[in-house]
């Protein structure tokens, strides 16, 4: 009964642990707007239902959702019963009257397999009380892929333009827009189009925070077939110029990741659907299950701005706390706010550092050094300093000096020497406290 006891204490902590790590990333998901792309394969599997409890929990934590299907196992498995074929050039399939039909009717009994999964609301289920409105239409304008080289593309379309104010329209209204590959002509003609297409279009027309492929395959993997967590486009772009070996949906979706990035998505996801809950873990653990492509670097360093105060506050709190750092009301760190720096990753506040110029003793301190309890001894407070140190340069002044009273060793480790309380500016010296006993040390930043 005792180990009974134990293990549901453990289990209750855990819960409560993962939990806080997750509130960053929900604070910084809600409100954004994320194009989710998923293919047929993935509605045809038996795990389907639960995918869709993830994609309406996303949409109960305030992330507005443009959802894109695929249909293509099940247009195949339509032309297979009329024993037809259907052609492909290049990878794009031709699409003639009976795979037209069969592309309908895919669809059609695609979304209302969707549609019917996000109305369910058993009790007791994940769905209870979700409520989740679903909009599709004829949101996609398309012509004809015509002919090329000789070859006649039949009713397979390329996309014109999107009608972005219905969809924005349908996404402050707290729906989840739904989109298919089907389009529709001025002529009133319907087309096949291509739903990965669909979806970096729409991702750049919309201005998306965050374009995601959902993968049928294990996903983009390095030597020791671990997930690369991270790309820039340009290291897309490199990955794709290489010899290296690629599975066909990955190079595929790497080239509209970087296309993406080119039309201003600063983030795309590529995610293995095969590990259950995949996608709830890329968006709201530290590591995540998939890879991310950013337009420039993942985490950034910059000067902080009003909207960074509440971040600031997370790193800085547990340090005042302990005494580490002097107690800075919000106030006060609004009336200093252009005096702060943040390392950003993907909207989360990961490190901090105040720097107070002193010009007229051609130096600087640097204060309330901080780094997100999740991402420590990652080398993120290194980066921080040498980025204050550089600031600091670029203000034409020559050392930095800090006062602590408990990272006496780090900062010597990193090159600073003790400082006489003489040698402070005196503006600095007349506030310093004596109560906290703090040591000062400096180094200088010449070269």
């Amino acid at each position: 009964m005792a180990k009974k006891k134990t293990n549901k204490m453990t289990q209750s902590k855990d819960f409560v642990s993962d939990f806080r790590q997750s509130a960053p990333y929900i604070h910084a998901h809600r409100g954004k707007t994320f194009v989710l792309a998923f293919s047929g394969d993935a509605v045809a599997d038996e795990h389907f239902p639960l995918l869709v409890q993830d994609i309406a929990l996303l949409n109960s934590l305030g992330v507005r959702l443009v959802i894109v299907h695929g249909a293509r196992p099940q247009i195949e498995q339509c032309l297979k019963q009329r024993k037809a074929n259907s052609e492909y050039v290049n990878g794009i399939r031709v699409t003639d009257a009976v795979a037209m039909e069969c592309t309908r009717d895919a669809v059609g009994s695609i979304r209302v397999q969707i549609e019917a999964l996000f109305s369910a609301g058993i009790a007791n289920s994940p769905m209870a009380g979700a409520r989740i409105h679903v909009a599709s239409g004829n949101f996609i304008t398309a012509r004809p892929y015509g002919i090329r080289d000789g070859v006649d593309f039949g009713y397979t379309g390329q996309i014109r333009k999107l009608n972005t104010e219905a969809i924005l329209r349908n996404l402050d209204a707290r729906s989840i827009v739904m989109l298919s590959p089907l389009a529709y002509s001025v002529t009133g003609e319907v087309f096949n189009v291509n739903s990965e297409q669909v979806a970096t279009f729409t991702a750049s027309a919309i201005n998306a925070d965050k374009l995601i492929f959902l993968l049928d395959g294990k996903g983009l993997r390095d030597a020791r077939s671990k997930i690369l967590r991270q790309l820039t486009r340009h290291d897309a772009e490199k990955i794709l110029a290489s010899r290296r070996k690629l599975d066909p949906e990955t190079r595929v979706h790497l080239h509209s990741a970087i296309e993406a990035g080119q039309n201003g998505v600063e983030r795309v996801h590529l995610i293995p659907v095969s590990t259950e809950g995949a996608l709830l873990q890329e968006l709201y653990t530290r590591d995540g299950a998939g890879t991310l492509v950013t337009a420039s670097d993942y985490e950034v360093s910059r000067q902080a701005t009003i909207d960074d105060i509440g971040g600031i506050i997370e790193l800085i709190q547990p340090l005042e706390e302990q005494g580490m750092l002097i107690r800075r009301s919000r106030e006060q760190l609004e009336m200093t706010i252009d005096q702060f720096y943040v390392m950003e990753r993907d909207g989360l506040i990961t490190a901090c550092a105040m720097l107070i110029p002193y010009p007229e003793n051609n130096m600087a301190e640097l204060a309330c050094l901080a780094v997100h309890a999740d991402y420590r001894n990652a080398g993120r407070g290194d980066s921080m300093l040498q980025f204050a140190e550089k600031q600091a340069s670029g203000l034409g002044l020559d050392a930095l000096f800090v006062l602590t009273t408990q990272a006496s060793h780090w900062f010597r480790e990193r090159g600073f020497e003790t400082l006489k309380m003489a040698d402070l500016p005196v503006k600095r010296r007349s506030l310093y406290n004596y109560h906290r006993n703090s040591r000062v040390y400096f180094r200088s930043l010449k070269t």
